[in-house]
């Protein structure tokens, strides 16, 4: 890896300066980011710098929720200094529950507006579009058809044909919270109440619906287009359409990384160069041209950008207006009465 990396942190190595680590960590970091994507980048920040990251990540079927509820239980006496998160509305609850704080700079202002707290205490970077993926082989062979939005997924010419990960955790219950919100909470509920009793497939997480559809277990899912990307890496021939809410609620959904320094940190000078370092260009081009294909939100991002197999949101399709914080506050009611619907 260090190989592969070189380039990179030679780019890198003129923005910071390299600390001499202690017998203890500079900086503890919860990760709710594929471990996979994460870890390489905790690592090139290690060896930039020269202080020691102790990470903690989260499991698939527990993702982002897992490290959320850790946060709530160590309040007023913090072990994590940085939340590096796979979405946005929980970071956002996080903050309204005052267990994040400012952590602006010059590097986080270079972010676009609408994918930064007004206040500083989070910066998205590194998003993934929800997307449906599938596979043209099967999905011939079966005779059967694309939906052409998210709520036709449960229609009955297509229901039997698709898959995709309950809406518990991570991006997924983002993605409803954010339908919740736009299209009202009982229109949502009634259609996850219908769709349970189709034939559309339910899993336990993004990852695993990508990989039933490899599997050729059925043809197509709605994940993420890091998963989506994962397949495609290895060797899958597999295909992603862009797909608009429902017929007239139009815009693929779009959800950022964010980056937040958690309340009381006890190293906030370490939190806020690792802040810095995530949403650096060179760490958002790293992302977007690795297996990821995660799409960058830095405008400085020019270097060869962006990859022939990564299409650019607003130029080669339409992305969905969202209100985060609605959303977030959406999340906290709705997140209970899907688990009622899935969890028995």
């Amino acid at each position: 890896m260090r190989a592969t990396l070189a380039p990179l942190l030679l780019a890198l190595a003129a923005w910071t300066i390299p600390a001499c680590g202690g017998p203890e960590h500079d900086l503890v970091v919860y990760a709710s980011h594929d471990q996979e994507h994460s870890e390489p980048i905790i690592q090139m920040f290690e060896e930039l710098t020269g202080l020691t990251v102790h990470a903690q990540y989260d499991v698939e079927q527990n993702k982002t929720v897992g490290l959320v509820n850790r946060i709530r239980a160590e309040a007023g006496n913090p072990y994590a200094d940085v939340f590096w998160n796979n979405e946005i509305a929980h970071t956002i609850r996080l903050k309204e529950a005052g267990l994040t704080q400012p952590a602006e700079s010059e590097a986080t202002r270079t972010m676009p507006e609408e994918f930064r707290d007004s206040e500083g205490h989070w910066v998205g970077f590194a998003a993934r579009a929800r997307v449906i993926m599938y596979s043209p082989e099967l999905l011939a062979a079966r005779g059967a058809k694309l939906p052409p939005n998210i709520l036709d997924m449960s229609a009955s010419a297509y229901a039997g044909h698709g898959g995709l990960a309950r809406p518990l955790t991570g991006t997924t219950l983002t993605h409803f919270a954010v339908l919740s919100q736009k299209l009202g909470r009982e229109r949502v509920l009634q259609w996850l109440h219908n769709s349970r009793e189709t034939d559309l497939s339910y899993t336990n997480g993004n990852a695993t619906v990508m990989r039933r559809v490899c599997q050729n277990d059925f043809p197509w899912c709605l994940t993420d287009t890091d998963d989506a990307a994962a397949a495609v890496a290895n060797g899958y021939p597999m295909q992603v359409v862009y797909p608009n809410q429902t017929e007239n609620l139009r815009g693929t959904l779009l959800i950022p990384n964010t980056v937040c320094m958690i309340s009381g940190a006890k190293n906030p000078e370490a939190a806020q160069q690792f802040i810095d370092f995530l949403v650096s260009p060179e760490v958002e081009e790293y992302l977007a041209k690795s297996r990821s294909k995660q799409i960058p939100l830095n405008p400085k991002v020019t270097l060869n950008l962006p990859p022939e197999d990564l299409p650019l949101p607003y130029r080669d399709y339409e992305v969905l207006a969202v209100d985060w914080e609605a959303t977030a506050a959406e999340l906290d009611v709705v997140q209970d009465e899907f688990q009622k619907l899935f969890i028995q």
